[in-house]
């Protein structure tokens, strides 16, 4: 990498925006979990329809738009910090920023108007990834830092998302030409749990305690440990072994229940910038624990409760974290003393309820209820935190420190 860069004395708006990673990343994931949600739910309604499959439209966005810019985002700002390596030169996430929104960009439109252009945008979006991981392992090569295993660990996760990505590229074009075949359990299985959870769960186990102030003792094979017990996890999903599931992923809760615990954390004496990571934390074990007894459910009773595990770790605990964090980040990075004021704290309560809504929506049609209402109630939830965040820290991503 060249880290050369120019700087001018009086910075325009967009150099303004564009002078810290997870000021665009972080604004365009607002803006695009707002879009892709109403995208879903209009089209779930049958209001609109696309020009590609509704469930991929609903698993691509959340994985590999909406949450990717608020993953890369963060690392892009911590990575290096991990590594004891310099800041990610402006013009190299600027790049990745921009190819990130020109990929964003033709999907969405592509999905409504011509499928061809979706797959180009897919086809770009998947190269923005590339790009990231190639700028995520020169940091980890260069980086002085005596100890590497969480970086290792998210670089393995990100490998996991490459695959993951890879394979809905290919399911993606086939189903343009006509070519059908079961893809989609094995690129949303590598995806949710090899990319999307792993990722989260890492970062999480390194940045919880160092945010609390505790020393954590964890064993010395504990991420490979939980990274082994997904990696099952995903198999049974994919080969639709229903008991296999509810006993790897029963296993994996008490596994992180039982270590999560040793860790001691201040849960009940903490500010609310803090206790909200613990929340988001114990939902980890909590939904798998809630994962493997509605799996158990649907086994027993024959019936489907809708991903309700899966959202309920999405939402519960990747969703939590990523309010947690990204305040903290947007906070500390303009400059300002990280504090959850009484509008932060309804957000993250409102986070609550948008995955309490969505559990009880599962259950419902899993039961064979008539509360499709809870649907419209749950999407409808997400975008109004999300549009909430945004109007509380958006202008703070926008403008940095010069306004709040």
């Amino acid at each position: 990498m060249d880290f050369q860069s120019t700087t001018r004395d009086e910075p325009s708006l967009i150099d303004t925006f564009l002078s810290q990673p997870h000021q665009p990343f972080f604004f365009m994931g607002i803006v695009w979990s707002i879009i892709s949600m109403l995208l879903f739910m209009l089209v779930y309604k049958g209001v609109l329809s696309l020009q590609i499959d509704t469930i991929t439209l609903h698993a691509y966005t959340m994985l590999f738009i909406v949450f990717t810019h608020f993953f890369h985002g963060f690392l892009l700002t911590t990575f290096p910090r991990f590594c004891f390596t310099q800041a990610v030169p402006s013009f190299i996430y600027i790049r990745l920023f921009l190819l990130y929104l020109l990929g964003s960009a033709l999907f969405f439109a592509g999905a409504i108007f011509f499928a061809p252009v979706a797959l180009i945008g897919v086809l770009t979006i998947f190269a923005a990834q590339l790009f990231a991981v190639k700028v995520f392992k020169t940091i980890y090569d260069v980086g002085t830092s005596p100890e590497k295993s969480d970086p290792f660990w998210l670089l393995t996760a990100h490998a996991g998302g490459l695959a993951a990505h890879l394979v809905f590229v290919v399911g993606i074009a086939y189903d343009m030409f006509g070519i059908h075949f079961a893809w989609q359990p094995l690129g949303m299985g590598i995806g949710f749990y090899l990319y999307f959870l792993f990722l989260t769960f890492v970062v999480a186990q390194r940045m919880v305690p160092f945010f609390s102030h505790v020393m954590a003792s964890k064993p010395p094979r504990f991420v490979a440990i939980v990274y082994t017990l997904l990696i099952l996890k995903t198999v049974t999903l994919i080969v639709g072994f229903g008991w296999g599931d509810v006993i790897v992923t029963a296993l994996l809760s008490l596994y992180l229940f039982k270590e999560i615990l040793s860790w001691k954390l201040p849960i009940f004496d903490s500010p609310a910038i803090l206790w909200v990571l613990h929340l988001g934390l114990f939902w980890l074990p909590a939904g798998l624990t809630i994962d493997a007894i509605s799996r158990l459910g649907e086994v027993w009773l024959q019936t489907s409760f809708l991903f309700a595990g899966l959202h309920l770790l999405a939402i519960g605990f990747v969703t939590t974290m990523l309010i947690g964090f990204g305040t903290r980040v947007t906070l500390g990075h303009s400059g300002q003393v990280p504090h959850a004021d009484r509008y932060s704290v309804i957000l993250f309560w409102l986070t609550q309820i948008v995955v309490l809504t969505r559990f009880v929506y599962s259950m419902a049609i899993g039961l064979g209820l008539d509360l499709q209402w809870l649907f419209d109630a749950a999407a409808g939830l997400w975008m109004v935190l999300f549009i909430a965040w945004g109007a509380k820290f958006g202008p703070t991503l926008v403008w940095g420190n010069k306004k709040i």
